[in-house]
């Protein structure tokens, strides 16, 4: 498996007539487990600490390294090993087809149009879609677009999958489906989630608050050091919390 460290890593973006904005700092970490979740409020930079595991986006300090090979100097290997799916499966699924998607994933991999083809459909039937490669992608439901653009990524069966929440469009049944489906997969896989449960599938659990890894460790003990911080969180002003109504004046 391997090992993904992310050593004193910084990232902050330049801000118009502003000091730059600082989205994570110094991030020290090392990231071994088969199964890793990351929570943490909207904004927190949970999502900017996935980019970086595959090269989406670069430290502006520090270095992050997979197995060795830095993420700016050997991006391209890195992508080779690490897929990513995105929240949206349709910022993802370019081809009109995910049969055409899967394909298109998999023309490094066999030159040879007719040897793609039966690659694409190897793929396909392994994740129960061949019955729906050759719709719209915009006919399918959100659980079958991300099943698709799932299938699109490991198609070239990298060593690491990296998910952006990738439960936040599903309802129910194919949160579900997507939780059995991640778990039967071989590779590692690390994930950003709101989907406490989805997190507590996790081998561990990283909480990240304003940019800093807060908590690292048991999922349990994660999601409970998370829920703890929410509650402790100020009510923003207007929710009507707290209000006294006339009948109690």
């Amino acid at each position: 498996m391997n090992r993904l460290e992310l050593r004193d890593v910084s990232v902050a973006v330049a801000v118009e007539d502003a000091p730059e904005k600082v989205i994570l700092e110094s991030v020290d970490v090392a990231l071994g487990e088969a199964r890793i979740a990351v929570i943490g409020a909207n904004g927190s930079g949970k999502s900017t600490l996935l980019r970086l595991l595959n090269g989406l986006i670069a430290p502006t300090t520090g270095s992050v390294t997979v197995g060795g090979l830095d993420t700016v100097r050997d991006g391209r290997a890195v992508r080779q090993r690490v897929g990513f799916v995105f929240t949206d499966p349709l910022s993802q699924l370019v081809m009109p087809t995910g049969r055409e998607d899967v394909e298109l994933s998999l023309r490094r991999h066999h030159r040879d149009r007719s040897a793609r083809a039966a690659a694409a459909q190897a793929v396909l039937e392994r994740f129960g879609l061949a019955a729906l490669a050759d719709q719209s992608v915009y006919e399918l439901s959100g659980g079958e677009r991300q099943l698709m653009a799932l299938a699109a990524v490991l198609a070239v069966e990298p060593e690491v999958l990296v998910l952006d929440e990738p439960s936040t469009l599903l309802d129910l049944r194919n949160r579900e489906l997507l939780r059995r489906t991640l778990a039967g997969l071989p590779q590692q896989v690390i994930l950003t989630t709101h989907d406490l449960e989805l997190a507590l599938d996790a081998d561990r659990v990283l909480v990240v608050e304003d940019g800093r890894i807060a908590f690292d460790g048991d999922p349990a003990e994660a999601v409970g050091f998370y829920r703890a911080l929410c509650a402790a969180a100020p009510v923003p002003v207007g929710t009507g919390q707290g209000r006294t109504t006339a009948g109690s004046r």
